[in-house]
């Protein structure tokens, strides 16, 4: 049976198809290293900040142009140029791996648990084309369980026991029908807390949200429009309250041990 499968020679029906076999391997793993470059390459070096080359076929990814959904033009990957990012940090030393400490406010320097990435300047939708994180009133059908307190009213106590505002509304997410945000009455302004940071306490008619101190909230990033957040903004709220879990207090930044 095998004699007859033979084709010329040596070579048969078996040969040609684990040949096709390798070279379709061969040509899967480079189309895979090439695709994961799309972003974060070519690499920088740690200490001069110099770009490295980019190497050869393995490193070098064909642009390619994804049409946004909802009119939103269209995006580029790899992004040619580099948005330049200046971070008021400094090295522990200089060697490649060394740490960063910052050298200004913690919670905005761009370090450590406080970093965060340029996003897009344009809210998050749902399916349906609407802005996916608003206040609760703007949200049709969502509303607090009548068994669950609803954090509207309480006061917002920070992570050195102090109070931090009053609990003024709720921000949803329209499509997973969760809360997102506690937004926070200062005094002086208003801004978004992440929910996953705080603990509602109804009996105490209290919201602790131990991320920062009290006096940290008043200066908390802002959305730039009223009742919308943009993905970029969200980066930016985020990363200054999950900064306060290191640089909140000194006693937060020294070895338990």
């Amino acid at each position: 049976m095998l004699d007859d499968m033979k084709i010329v020679g040596s070579i048969d029906v078996t040969a040609l198809v684990f040949a096709a076999f390798v070279l379709f391997f061969l040509a899967l793993m480079v189309y895979l290293r090439r695709e994961d470059r799309r972003e974060g390459y070519p690499l920088e070096d740690e200490v001069t900040g110099r770009v490295d080359t980019p190497g050869g076929v393995l490193s070098q990814a064909a642009p390619k142009v994804f049409q946004m959904p909802f009119g939103r033009g269209t995006q580029t990957a790899p992004a040619h140029g580099r948005e330049p990012v200046d971070i008021a940090a400094a090295r522990t030393f200089r060697s490649p791996g060394a740490p960063y400490y910052p050298t200004g406010n913690p919670l905005v320097d761009g370090i450590g648990p406080a970093a965060w990435a340029n996003r897009a300047k344009h809210t998050d939708l749902d399916g349906e084309g609407r802005n996916r994180i608003v206040p609760i009133g703007a949200a049709e059908h969502i509303s607090v369980d009548t068994r669950d307190p609803d954090p509207r009213g309480m006061t917002a106590i920070g992570a050195d026991g102090a109070v931090a505002g009053t609990i003024s509304d709720i921000w949803v997410d329209r499509a997973e029908h969760v809360i997102r945000y506690l937004e926070v009455d200062t005094g002086k302004n208003k801004v978004l807390a992440p929910m996953a940071m705080a603990k509602v306490h109804g009996k105490k008619g209290q919201v602790v949200i131990d991320a920062i101190n009290a006096a940290d909230f008043a200066t908390a990033p802002i959305p730039g429009t009223a009742g919308q957040i943009t993905f970029y903004e969200e980066e930016r709220v985020i990363a200054y309250f999950g900064g306060g879990y290191l640089y909140a207090n000194r006693a937060r930044q020294e070895p338990l041990i």
